[in-house]
């Protein structure tokens, strides 16, 4: 197993210092899917919501998570971030909304955590919006399906089938 970056020799948590990296482009692109029933995603296709704009909602608050993702999560650099994008796909079958993020920086370090926590707060917003008419929606398949630059160079996910 190798060496988790974020843990010591002391095994304490700790921020890696990344100042002896090159600046690189970075990008990162992860993906989620809100499952829901048909008639919440036809809620959502004739812009009926009692609470305004579902999709616009979820797309602001993605991308203000991607530009905050270091006060969310402990262990993370602060990033100028220069291209943050949130994307939506109505699906029928399974009935539900594929909601995708691209991130990208030029730094010294990757914006994985920024794509992940733009999907995963997008997904929660869009729960906000429609939680009126529909409580047992599903979140589900949050993960990072591509990522380039960096040492570790370029990643990208198996191919999924369904939402």
């Amino acid at each position: 197993m190798s060496k988790l970056s974020h843990i010591d020799d002391k095994g304490d948590a700790r921020m890696v210092d990344v100042s002896n990296k090159s600046i690189t482009a970075r990008r990162a692109v992860a993906e989620g899917f809100v499952a829901m029933r048909p008639t919440t995603l036809a809620i959502v296709e004739t812009g009926q919501a009692s609470k305004g704009d579902v999709l616009g909602a979820a797309r602001i608050a993605g991308i203000m998570a991607a530009k905050r993702t270091h006060e969310l999560i402990p262990l993370c650099h602060p990033l100028a971030i220069t291209k943050a994008t949130v994307n939506f796909e109505l699906l029928q079958t399974p009935p539900g909304i594929r909601v995708t993020a691209e991130i990208k920086v030029s730094s010294q370090t990757g914006v994985e955590m920024e794509a992940l926590t733009a999907v995963s707060v997008a997904c929660l917003t869009l729960y906000d919006m429609l939680k009126a008419v529909d409580k047992s929606m599903i979140i589900e398949g949050v993960r990072l399906i591509a990522k380039d630059g960096g040492k570790s160079g370029v990643y990208r996910a198996a191919e999924r089938s369904g939402g």
